[in-house]
């Protein structure tokens, strides 16, 4: 980790934060922690949890009211998205507007010079350009979620944690006594607890969304479906549909209120467009760049080309076909260990 004199970590109640605020303060000349409120609900727990291990390492420690930010810029963005038929990915979205963002402007209005995460990545600098890198630890690997830093963003940033694996992380939360140091990683959308987004879309709208038809391709009705909001192209368990064969989510065509259903055959494709495009590793090409490309998270990564083609847009062609790519999710494109880029799949 870069050396930094004043540093602001982000905490968040769990162990891969309360390590890397260890760690910042073997290396900064003065370091305090913040944790981030971002929903409406009791996260009474994980204050006091971050507050206690502040209070360990004799750090200053600040609670951030951002709620109102995270409701306007990832809840409603999230609503929005699956309003028109998309699938959206709130984790990048949160990095973006509120973690790399409002925090990172927070800590520099108020004096810090560097912002620390508990993120499993690396940053390099080469030249005059920062470089966003792979964890050590492939299994916890978070660079897809980091592709929108900028490098204003990846200058300031440091993740302690990247040169390590995850056991490592709890064997120094261990040798500290830090109370959470065999919590459970959360799976979960932080603002979807038990994974029922849709009854949070309902609330935050105050809308139900009607029955429509589950429809082939040609336009056979094969049953009804109970609202767009409840499926995402590649989906076949939930339908509730009595098919000889299993049939998956095509297209959500939220106009006509129909989702379109056929052969899982028929959810490869090659290519695709995206938007709101970061060109991390590389400036914005002008040729067709050779490189591998993953449009999920969990994805194994797929050789493919990327060729930007203005206004923030760039097309991927992929040398194989690719299952279920989904609007809303991110394309990152990787060269090797680094990130070269990504963007919104439209």
């Amino acid at each position: 980790m870069q050396k930094s004199n004043r540093a602001l970590v982000a905490m968040s109640g769990g162990v891969d934060s309360a390590v890397a605020a260890f760690l910042t303060l073997q290396e900064a000349q003065s370091s305090a922690g913040a944790i981030m409120e971002l929903c409406c609900g009791d996260n009474s727990q994980q204050i006091q949890s971050a507050r206690a291990i502040a209070d360990r390492l004799g750090m200053p420690f600040h609670v951030l009211d951002m709620r109102q930010e995270f409701s306007e810029s990832v809840i409603q963005d999230f609503v929005d998205c699956y309003e028109r038929g998309h699938t959206p990915n709130p984790c990048i979205r949160c990095n973006t507007k509120i973690k790399f963002g409002k925090f990172v402007d927070w800590a520099k209005e108020n004096g810090f010079d560097s912002v620390v995460t508990g993120h499993y990545a690396r940053i390099e600098k080469k030249g005059d350009r920062y470089l966003l890198r792979k964890a050590v630890d492939e299994a916890k690997d978070q660079s897809y979620f980091l592709y929108t830093l900028t490098q204003e963003q990846l200058e300031c940033v440091r993740f302690p944690l990247g040169e390590m694996i995850k056991e490592q992380a709890r064997e120094i939360a261990e040798a500290n006594s830090f109370e959470n140091a065999k919590q459970r990683d959360s799976q979960d959308i932080c603002f979807v607890p038990g994974g029922d987004y849709a009854s949070v879309i309902r609330e935050r709208t105050g809308k139900e969304y009607e029955p429509g038809e589950f429809v082939t391709p040609e336009g056979q009705v094969l049953g009804q479906h109970k609202g767009v909001i409840h499926y995402t192209i590649g989906q076949r368990r939930g339908l509730g549909l009595a098919v000889p064969e299993s049939v998956y989510v095509h297209r959500v065509d939220v106009e006509n209120n129909k989702v379109i259903v056929g052969s899982e055959d028929a959810l490869f494709s090659k290519e695709l467009m995206a938007h709101s495009v970061n060109w991390v590793g590389i400036e914005e090409p002008k040729e067709p760049v050779r490189v591998k490309a993953r449009v999920r998270y969990r994805q194994k990564e797929q050789w493919a080309w990327a060729q930007a083609t203005g206004d923030g847009t760039m097309k991927v062609v992929f040398d194989e076909p690719q299952r279920a790519i989904t609007p809303g999710q991110s394309v990152v494109l990787y060269d090797g260990e680094y990130v070269v880029g990504g963007g919104v799949i439209q």
